[in-house]
């Protein structure tokens, strides 16, 4: 693949365009750029709000820590925090900002005001509304199918934003490619090994330094469930355990309300910890240098990508199983891999842990993050010694790209109506309590 390339272009843009930092988990601090937006819309702080998100919006608000608030949790603080201590123009790191003196009004406010949720009357898996009213004045702001894609701003019933049809025209009605749709794992490998890194190194640098340095302090600091740190006190400090244990400890310190922001991959946070730490301290250990670190670096990312634009956004498949698999093919690559060792290593891999459910994001994602990187981990030293699954073995079909559909379409299609049961049964422990 040559630089002047029209693939060469499109697979450095999407790098460009995906890697980009954020603060807090990316559902709530959606939330918060959109209240944010629907404040500067409304131009006075709300008297009255509404939130209408969709069940998997739901499900990956209700347990993680917001960032800046002083560890409050929710849909409402996370809409209370956009209103009060927002800045859009930050977009996803709407948050990255917040005085002391903001973070106690944002307590006040939740105190003092009502912050109605519902449930979003929408067929799409990411749909946020928010709805903001001061005297006679109403704001809306609406984000559907990902975290920045703002399609709805209005005030007063004027629409000053309105890019409905273009959002919410049928898959069939889509245009032929999108981006995303070029990728493939030999043009990915073709592509690593071709890169003239300073075209990505900027962006790889910035997920270097951001996602390790969350992950030293996930392992510093007291987050969720310190995955990270039984790792290392159980299983000690190989590199096989250190890649996992690193990676667990940035997604629990991510979970907890952390004030450091993260890259992200495919709009997830814990994605872009999953794709891109393992390698990272795998590319140390082997003591490649930083020109090979930031071409695995780039494959990892990509891989990730081209799994997750076969599943979807939010599913009820867990994210850190498609990133973890490009992890592996990033560790497979370090090792001298081609094709054939990167390829076996992501359906080994896939063969294992697709079947792990993601029922909301909170502190249990860094296990199932250490979890998918040992599968790819086993994954690799697998075809090293001979082994692999096989097609017909389950939903392993013959080729990467054949499993790497099958998987999407499993993720996709076929986990639909667990989503929705994962979801019931999040709400229904919610009104219990």
């Amino acid at each position: 693949m040559k630089r002047t390339d029209q693939r060469y272009r499109e697979y450095v843009e999407i790098l460009n365009r995906e890697l980009v930092p954020a603060m807090g988990c990316t559902e709530p601090i959606t939330i918060a750029y959109a209240a944010a937006k629907a404040r500067e819309t409304l131009g006075a702080v709300p008297q009255r709000v509404k939130v209408e998100a969709s069940g998997n919006i739901i499900k990956n608000v209700k347990s993680v820590v917001v960032p800046n608030t002083n560890h409050l949790k929710g849909i409402e603080a996370a809409a209370a925090a956009g209103i009060i201590a927002g800045d859009a123009g930050r977009v996803l790191e709407v948050l990255s900002n917040v005085s002391e003196a903001q973070k106690a009004a944002i307590a006040d406010y939740l105190a003092l005001n009502v912050i109605e949720v519902c449930r979003a009357q929408s067929d799409y898996v990411f749909d946020i509304t928010v709805t903001v009213w001061a005297g006679a004045d109403e704001a809306r702001v609406r984000i559907v199918h990902y975290h920045t894609n703002i399609v709805l701003i209005e005030k007063n019933g004027e629409k000053l934003m309105d890019q409905m049809l273009d959002c919410y025209r049928a898959p069939a009605q889509e245009k032929a490619e999108q981006p995303e749709d070029c990728l493939n794992i030999e043009e990915i490998i073709d592509f690593a090994n071709s890169l003239a890194v300073e075209d990505v190194q900027p962006v790889l640098q910035r997920q270097a330094q951001y996602n390790m340095a969350i992950a030293e302090e996930g392992l510093r600091g007291n987050y969720g469930a310190n995955i990270g740190r039984v790792l290392l006190k159980t299983y000690g400090e190989r590199v096989s355990n250190r890649a996992k244990a690193k990676a667990a400890a940035a997604s629990d310190a991510r979970m907890s309300g952390c004030e450091l922001p993260v890259v992200i991959n495919s709009g997830s946070g814990n994605q872009g910890i999953t794709a891109s730490i393992p390698v990272i301290e795998y590319a140390r250990e082997l003591g490649v240098g930083k020109d090979k670190m930031y071409r695995a670096l780039a494959l990892s990312n990509l891989v990730a990508i081209h799994q997750k634009r076969c599943i979807g956004t939010l599913s009820a498949y867990c994210g850190a199983v498609s990133a973890g698999g490009a992890a592996g093919a990033g560790i497979a690559y370090l090792h001298g891999g081609g094709l054939k060792e990167i390829a076996h290593t992501l359906v080994n891999c896939l063969a294992i842990t697709s079947g792990i459910v993601c029922d909301g994001a909170k502190s249990s994602c860094a296990a199932k993050i250490a979890v998918a990187i040992d599968a790819a981990i086993l994954g690799y030293a697998m075809y090293e010694d001979g082994q692999q699954f096989r097609a017909g073995e389950g939903i392993i079909k013959k080729g990467v790209e054949a499993t790497i559909s099958s998987v999407g379409r499993l993720g996709k299609v076929g986990m639909r109506e667990t989503d929705n049961e994962i979801i019931r049964i999040m709400i229904n422990a919610e009104e219990e309590k």
